[in-house]
């Protein structure tokens, strides 16, 4: 089995599509792991299968629906608002979604002969999910390696990085107009730009408007 081997987490999103560029750079075989849990817009999965085709990314979907009736959220649930609340976490946040998703991935990956397991979670600039940092990523990582008694790296390289930095790794990694124009972060299903409205399009089209600055600018982030 191959050592130089990574898992990405996959979603057709910038933040991941952007972590699997990173990893195509960076280990010899990359796969990609996908995950159905009753999302609104069904667009998400056809954007991850299609950015997998188009790079030869062997993609592993995996049904986790049952979140849905464990955890109703305005991600998977028409009639739930996408809002947040002051002191509330987001109408978005899923309870132990990356706790699943990170363990399910790690059963495919050892599996596999996979080492790493990338993600593209991120508590520089994150909505106030739990999940989503650091020390969360580690206590798992932990965790895992218990469980399968098993060497797993669970790789974070947008952890301490803003949205305008993650677009600025894109550009680096010479796949910013790529990650621009064919991934699909918006709440309401829309590619690229998205609806422009939602508080996931804002996020990106503020760090869009940060980096592009910079780089007109000459600046480094």
């Amino acid at each position: 089995m191959q050592s130089n081997k990574a898992i990405v987490v996959f979603s057709g999103g910038q933040d991941s599509t952007t972590c699997l560029f990173k990893a195509m750079k960076e280990f010899d075989t990359v796969e990609a792991v996908t995950f159905d849990y009753g999302q609104r817009h069904k667009l998400e999965l056809e954007c991850a299968a299609r950015i997998a085709a188009e790079f030869n990314i062997q993609q592993h979907v995996l049904d986790m629906s049952l979140i849905n009736q464990l955890a109703p959220n305005a991600l998977t649930r028409t009639d739930i608002a996408i809002e947040q609340k002051e002191g509330e976490l987001p109408s978005t946040f899923v309870d132990g979604r990356n706790l699943l998703f990170l363990s399910f991935a790690a059963v495919l990956a050892k599996q596999k002969g996979a080492k790493h397991i990338i993600t593209g979670v991120s508590q520089s600039d994150f909505s106030g999910y739990p999940d989503c940092r650091d020390v969360f990523i580690k206590s798992l990582n932990v965790t895992i390696n218990l469980a399968m008694d098993y060497e797993f790296v669970i790789d974070t390289p947008l952890m301490w990085l803003t949205k305008a930095q993650t677009w600025q790794l894109a550009d680096d990694l010479g796949a910013y107009d790529y990650v621009k124009n064919n991934t699909l972060t918006c709440y309401e299903g829309i590619i690229a730009d998205g609806c422009g409205e939602c508080p996931a399009c804002l996020l990106r089209a503020r760090g869009v408007d940060q980096y592009e600055a910079a780089r007109r600018e000459g600046r480094r982030l």
